[in-house]
């Protein structure tokens, strides 16, 4: 049977791997096979070099063919990379980089929001790390930080209250931009129009493909998540919890169409 979705696209943080961390071995194993049948695109609001620790590193028993197949969308799909076989290297395709003085307003903004809040918590900082971090075409809040355990990010907004707040702020200060709630810690922010449903229709041009064609795969698909854009732009998605929901339903899909 052929399958009916030519492209799987998936968020990273808590639908493919725990926050920060490479995709476990057996989301990788699963994802594999997918690159014989279909295209794949993991989607987040990380930087490019963080796929590489969390995406490329697992994968690195792939064929370069098949490497040909995985799209990598970093900072909420406004950058896109993708695998030359010719070369062996990743080439970045596009990239929406934010003005100068748009990344200024949005740090002002998002540390003003954040301290109105009481949730500027720079002493929770591991050393050399920070709060905000421009990402070139977004601006990153992370309310612990980066370096931060996965069990500090996982403690500090369990339920999205703190960002919440600060985002709520944010919207009534300065509209122009997207906010959107993300990981476990995160609000990443663009211009606005630029989210991940732009992004994953912006892949689907590049692909000359339809909507019809992708099933996206994510955990914060509620308003306010930064994987809502993806339901707002009418693509057919699966909410998950965890990885391990994404795995039981990456083999109910593989084992549908006789995937070994």
């Amino acid at each position: 049977m052929e399958p009916k979705k030519k492209l799987l696209a998936f968020d990273i943080d808590r639908t493919l791997s725990p926050p920060k961390q490479p995709i476990t071995e057996d989301i990788a194993g699963l994802l594999i096979p997918c690159l014989d049948y279909f295209e794949v695109c993991a989607i987040s609001g990380q930087r490019f070099e963080q796929f590489k620790i969390q995406v490329i590193g697992p994968l690195q028993n792939t064929s370069p063919n098949q490497l040909r197949h995985l799209h990598l969308l970093p900072a909420q799909g406004t950058q896109y990379y993708r695998y030359s076989a010719s070369t062996q290297k990743w080439i970045q395709m596009y990239s929406h980089t934010l003005a100068d003085d748009k990344v200024a307003r949005i740090f002002k903004i998002l540390e003003y929001a954040a301290r109105e809040t009481g949730y500027w918590e720079e002493d929770k900082l591991a050393d050399g790390d920070c709060i905000i971090e421009n990402r070139l075409s977004q601006v990153t809040f992370s309310g612990v930080g980066q370096k931060a355990t996965a069990a500090a990010k996982s403690a500090w907004d369990p339920d999205c209250k703190k960002r919440e707040a600060i985002v709520e702020i944010c919207r009534e200060l300065e509209p122009e931009f997207n906010y959107a709630i993300g990981g476990a810690t995160s609000i990443d922010t663009t211009v606005s129009g630029m989210n991940k449903g732009s992004g994953l229709q912006n892949l689907l041009f590049e692909l000359g493909m339809e909507k019809k064609d992708i099933l996206f795969f994510g955990d914060m698909t509620q308003p306010g998540g930064n994987d809502y854009s993806v339901i707002q732009a009418d693509i057919d998605t699966i909410t998950v919890r965890n990885p391990e929901d994404t795995a039981y339903a990456l083999r109910g899909i593989l084992g549908l169409y006789g995937i070994p």
